[in-house]
């Protein structure tokens, strides 16, 4: 395969092609001197860290903030370690992400659009418009209670907080864009304060970080493993996949600059796990020994606790913690669902043009901040069981997401010599047997509410015993074959994918055949039988 310049290749927009203008530097198109230097290679970072920190920040938004906080107030620090675990999960995603969109420049749409066909194509774009429509209104759940706690006024607040979100997008310029959404993740670190002075034992919370347990005589056993899932599926979601990958695109990062793009990963990776142990703590905190312990409401009833054991301050900053979330999560669900589209659409799609240059990629941008803000505005809207439905699909559709990012980051014709090493490949296979074992027992706890642990234990023992079948079938189909060429990593540097119209159509064997048949229907049956439950839920209200 013949090795194609760096600043050419499948890219669908030019203006995704040119200097890089971050918000903490430039980067200009032909500067491509090595750097030398800590100075040198300092500067090159700052200029490149945007797209793995606000993908990462991004995530601890209004639902992550309940989820943490249920945690800790309900389980006091015994969830700690389900952080730990989930950082290997969070880089291997992400980096598998940002690596496809240096190297190929085009969306994770568009790319499943072209190698798996238009049903997937379709369903990836559908799915996430979906999501993200819901997402966003829990997001806008929780600058109303952030704003009611702060004792503003519900409806300017909304209209606000909307109004922001799409002004910060409307400038026609990506580094005013980045530099609004950096200042805002900064706003996040807001959360270490706040524990500090909710004065959590460090001792055991450095226990529970590190060494997993569950809390002793706990009740309802279900409800605690259900939970576990919540934090899964909150912290590692569909939309961070479309997000990364289409963000590197436009921020104009190429393969050279990977190493630095790790870092930038690395970042956000801290910050958010930094973020979340806070959450949990400081909720632990106040409420361990107290009538409200195991009694979560909301994170409005978070921040009141905060206020009566830690002083108004750390009440105060709480809610102004949960507002910042809100509207970094807000930029980036919302950003994800315009680049698919236009990746998908073939329509310019960039925030480096100004609105009369994108009007679908910006229309679709507002659009869906407008529906979201407004469903929160009107009077009776379920809220609640939005935000429970919002969790219940990310969990059940996010196994498409990740099937779908390993296939094609072990598809040579797109990623040639950036394809996955094989310890990535099977560590993401058993990510993805994983997440498709939780979305199974989510999807069966919706429909059956009373379902008891026992059940939920031998529903994971089944996804088990065919995970280990498929792995028998995978090793026994294998035999016989020649073995594959090695993959020639020379030069990979300069080397980008070829236009989508050059690719050869993927030949898929009969296992992935198999395989993919099953996922869509599972997906299907499973998303269409959860709506219909929280429609029936909603109407019985």
């Amino acid at each position: 395969m013949s090795a194609i310049t760096e600043n050419s290749g499948a890219v669908l927009d030019e203006a995704h092609v040119g200097d890089i203008r971050g918000a903490l530097g430039t980067i200009r198109v032909d500067d491509t001197g090595v750097r030398r230097g800590p100075g040198a290679k300092l500067k090159t970072l700052l200029a490149i860290v945007g797209p793995g920190l606000i993908v990462m920040v991004g995530d601890n938004d209004a639902g992550a903030f309940a989820t943490y906080g249920q945690a800790g107030q309900n389980y006091g620090t015994h969830l700690l370690w389900t952080l730990l675990l989930l950082v290997p999960v969070l880089y291997v995603n992400q980096e598998m992400v940002l690596r496809l969109g240096a190297v190929t420049g085009v969306g994770h749409a568009r790319l499943i659009l072209e190698r798996f066909g238009r049903f997937w194509g379709a369903f990836s774009v559908l799915d996430l418009f979906l999501l993200n429509a819901l997402t966003l209104v829990t997001e806008f759940i929780g600058i109303t209670l952030a704003t009611g706690y702060l004792g503003l006024p519900k409806v300017p607040s909304v209209l606000l907080a909307a109004a922001v979100i799409v002004a910060a997008a409307f400038t026609g310029s990506f580094r005013r864009f980045e530099r609004i959404a950096i200042t805002f993740c900064a706003g996040s670190l807001v959360l270490i304060p706040i524990a500090l002075l909710a004065h959590p034992p460090a001792g055991q919370l450095a226990h529970d970080f590190v060494v997993p347990s569950l809390p002793a005589g706990s009740s309802g056993m279900s409800t605690l493993m259900l939970l576990i899932i919540g934090i899964v599926g909150t912290t590692v979601a569909p939309w961070q996949l479309f997000f990364q990958q289409s963000y590197v695109i436009d921020k104009r990062i190429t393969p050279r600059f990977l190493r630095y793009e790790k870092a930038d990963l690395w970042l956000g990776i801290l910050i958010v796990v930094v973020g979340a142990a806070a959450v949990m703590a400081f909720t632990a905190a106040v409420f361990t020994g107290t009538g409200g312990e195991g009694h979560f409401t909301d994170t409005a009833g978070i921040a009141q606790g905060l206020r009566a054991a830690a002083g108004r301050t750390a009440g105060a900053l709480f809610a102004v913690a949960l507002l910042d979330a809100s509207v970094i999560g807000a930029f980036a669900v919302s950003l994800s669902s315009a680049y698919a589209l236009g990746d998908v659409l073939g329509v310019n799609h960039s925030l480096h043009r100004g609105v009369g240059h994108a009007k679908g990629f910006y229309a679709a941008y507002a659009g869906l901040v407008a529906v979201a803000a407004v469903i929160v505005l009107v009077p009776g809207s379920p809220l609640g069981l939005l935000t429970e439905g919002v969790q219940t699909l990310a969990g059940v559709l996010l196994p498409s997401a990740t099937v779908f990012l390993l296939l094609l980051c072990t598809d040579r014709d797109v990623l040639g010599p950036w394809v996955n090493r094989r310890a990535t490949t099977v560590f993401t296979a058993i990510v993805a047997g994983v997440l498709v074992t939780l979305s199974v027992v989510l999807t069966a706890a919706v429909l059956f509410p009373s379902i008891t642990a026992g059940q939920i234990l031998l529903i994971m023992a089944c996804c088990a015993g065919v995970g280990a079948l498929a792995a028998v079938y995978a090793v026994l189909s294998g035999r016989g074959r020649p073995a594959p060429v090695p993959v020639d990593r020379a030069g990979r540097v300069s080397w980008r994918m070829p236009p989508l119209t050059e690719l050869p159509r993927p030949a898929l064997s009969t296992g992935r055949k198999i395989g993919l048949g099953l996922l869509r229907g599972y997906l299907l049956a499973a998303m269409v039988l959860v709506v219909v439950k929280i429609v029936e839920t909603v109407l019985g209200q």
